[in-house]
């Protein structure tokens, strides 16, 4: 996968590029492949650091990055070949737009590709806040972004992108759009981060992901008053449960507050303050369990 990711940016039809390859502490044959395919392409810098998850080795690229624009790829993904060439097209034509994406191809582990542009990437939608507060609506290697955007990466195994793309909507920056097919994302199983969110140390990258997510939304703006920041509210109180029944009692409570502010005038509602006496009874990770098993069983019995 790490050959035919390189391959799909070598194909690029956009020139001049540079490709940085970051090793993270890999443990396999990798080495070999990156010093092979430096030797065979002028264009390759590669860096070997220890294992710090895919925030830490993306901020070890963008510091030594030298272009206008910066790419982000993973591994098992691949860019279509004209990506480069009409999203800085695009940027050039709309110099008041800092980011450009298009439409991103899912690859399912059987084979199946859908018809449609995965998640909202078929969308046209002029700026990241507030969209992005309800999901990450697009996939890593859609967005290219002019350099100036292109925000530090926090040392994070988990969500680290969702913040990233935070940071960057803070900055009020507008899209472009390219409505064609510019990447493909494969879900392969091997390896993946994505399946392991309620592991106690990705509980902690999650909490801290979401907390800045907040910071991110409040300094764009976004009030309490917007649906967006009523769903994510949601999603603060869900992780705080989620926190709590992993034993991150400090994490739980943290979160519990912002989804109270979050949430503005409903942050009286009695949900919130039975779950504030429960958790001043029995403990914040006491209480993330019982409402972590109590959402199961509603979960069965919705199916």
């Amino acid at each position: 996968m790490l050959r035919e990711a390189v391959a799909s940016v070598l194909a690029q039809t956009y020139r001049p590029i540079e490709i940085i390859i970051i090793d993270d502490g890999s443990t396999d044959d990798t080495p070999g492949v990156i010093a092979e395919l430096a030797r065979e392409h002028s264009e390759i810098r590669a860096i070997r650091q220890a294992n710090g998850g895919p925030g830490a080795a993306r901020e070890a690229g963008r510091r030594i990055a030298r272009g206008n624009f910066l790419q982000h790829l993973d591994s098992d993904d691949v860019l279509e070949p004209r990506k480069f060439e009409s999203q800085v097209e695009g940027l050039n034509a709309h110099p008041e737009c800092g980011v450009s994406y298009g439409w991103t191809r899912m690859r399912f582990r059987d084979g199946s590709v859908p018809s449609a542009p995965w998640k909202r990437s078929g969308e046209v939608i002029e700026t990241m806040f507030p969209t992005m507060l309800q999901s990450r609506w697009w996939d890593t290697p859609s967005p290219l972004y002019r350099f100036g955007f292109a925000v530090p990466w926090l040392a994070l195994r988990m969500e680290e992108d969702w913040e990233f793309d935070a940071h960057v909507a803070s900055l009020d920056v507008r899209l472009h759009h390219v409505p064609a097919w510019v990447c493909e994302v494969r879900e392969h199983g091997s390896g993946q981060l994505s399946g392991r969110g309620l592991e106690p140390a990705l509980l902690r990258d999650r909490a801290t992901a979401h907390a800045r997510i907040y910071e991110h939304a409040r300094s764009a703006g976004i009030t309490d008053a917007q649906p967006e920041m009523r769903h994510f509210a949601r999603e603060l109180f869900l992780l705080a449960r989620q926190c709590g029944a992993g034993g991150l009692a400090s994490e739980s409570k943290l979160l519990f507050e912002l989804a109270r502010k979050a949430s503005g005038a409903d942050s009286a509602r009695i949900q919130f303050r039975a779950y504030a006496a429960l958790a001043r009874t029995i403990g914040w990770n006491a209480a993330g369990k019982l409402a972590t098993m109590s959402d199961r069983l509603r979960w069965r019995r919705s199916r």
